[in-house]
């Protein structure tokens, strides 16, 4: 396994800044989107209100953590590459062919 260099490192960090600001601001929109004409151009009890806002609170929530994970997800095939898998613990065979105690 290769060692990924300074930029490579400093690519994800920006990546992952990226996706938390997007889904931030998606969620934030969201939330508006599905909350703010049911509670401003509409009469609502307290009940249907808190309803309302449970709703646009879940579905901003999911939002959320959609947009993270297809930025996240999608990140190293747009690099040209996906990145490297963890390298084996040293002395511990591998999943194919082994019969270690862990493997029973």
């Amino acid at each position: 396994m290769e060692r990924r260099t300074q930029a490579q490192r400093d690519a994800m960090t920006v990546e992952i800044g990226y996706a938390l600001v997007s889904g931030a601001v998606l969620a934030a929109l969201t939330f508006a989107g599905a909350a703010a004409p049911a509670l401003f151009l509409f009469d609502l009890g307290r009940t249907a209100r808190n309803v309302v806002i449970g709703v646009a609170t879940a579905a901003a929530g999911l939002a959320f953590v959609l947009r993270v994970v297809h930025v996240l997800w999608r990140f190293p095939r747009r690099e040209g590459h996906r990145l490297p898998a963890p390298a084996p613990v040293p002395g511990r065979p591998g999943r194919s062919g082994s019969t270690g105690p862990e493997d029973t």
